[in-house]
């Protein structure tokens, strides 16, 4: 399994609850970018729509070496999902009021995987929190 790009924001801003692994309804030329590290998605997250899971402002750079069809890169992308899992995600948003966002892209074998995670938005205080608990174990690792 090979990571290609992390959305450190996400666990910063959510607290995660659970997380899922979904595959990418992609084109030829934009899991060549992927493959190429040419993807962003520090501000992504998923809708639900029609009992079909979409993620949205995730970019995916144009493939360079690409002639003819060129996707525009912040299209919305179907996630891959089984039924019962979007049934449970869509069920646990309305129950719990929580954002499902993108945590990471990786390639798992051949094919491209997104996790996505059930988050809950963190207050202030709980950032600060976050925070003095990273640089404490920051100065006791020097």
């Amino acid at each position: 399994m090979k990571v290609i790009s992390v959305n450190k924001k996400a666990r910063f801003n959510y607290e995660i609850l659970d997380t899922y692994e979904a595959g990418l309804s992609l084109t030829g030329s934009e899991i060549k970018s992927i493959r190429n590290n040419d993807v962003s998605i520090n501000e992504a997250f998923v809708v639900i729509r029609k009992n079909e899971a979409f993620v949205i402002n995730m970019h995916i750079a144009n493939y360079k070496f690409t002639a003819s069809y060129k996707p525009d890169p912040d299209r919305t992308r179907k996630l891959l999902l089984h039924k019962r899992e979007i049934k449970k995600i869509l069920q646990r948003i309305k129950l719990e009021k929580l954002t499902v966002v993108a945590l990471r892209v990786y390639l798992k074998g051949n094919y491209a995987k997104l996790e996505i995670g059930l988050g809950k938005g963190k207050k202030l205080h709980d950032k600060r929190e976050a925070i003095k608990k990273r640089d404490s174990e920051r100065l006791r690792n020097r």
